[in-house]
């Protein structure tokens, strides 16, 4: 499996990663996952080694759009995958998962992505 950055394109975090990834020659695919959608198994891998609630973006607009209903009935790992499936968009971007990259990572930062694919260990 190779390793694939999560996200949506116009995303200002995600251009980010995606600059850095290629400024320092990592070959990664990219999964638009408004367009493409996210598959059940993905989520629920993703949830199974993160905690719901760093993957559930409540800053952004997506979750502000939502009823109070809607927010409220997110309470735990299964009602955040079903919102997650419903709406991506209220992931938070990007999410970078597959091979060699451990568990998921979350949102981007210079240092954890030189951590991940620099260091001596991720080789």
């Amino acid at each position: 499996m190779k390793t694939t950055l999560y996200g949506i394109p116009n995303c200002d975090t995600v251009k980010k990663a995606r600059v850095w990834l290629a400024a320092h020659g990592h070959d990664v695919a990219f999964h638009d996952f408004k367009k493409q959608g996210l598959e059940r198994a993905t989520v629920a891998a993703w949830l199974d080694q993160l905690d719901w609630e760093v993957l559930v973006n409540r800053k952004g607009t997506t979750w502000r759009k939502l009823t109070d209903e809607q927010r409220a009935a997110v309470v735990d790992k299964a009602s955040a995958l079903e919102l997650m499936l419903e709406a991506p968009s209220v992931i938070k971007r990007p999410v970078l998962a597959g091979a060699g990259a451990g568990i998921p990572s979350v949102g981007f930062s210079d240092a954890i992505y030189s951590q991940r694919f620099d260091s001596p260990a991720s080789r």
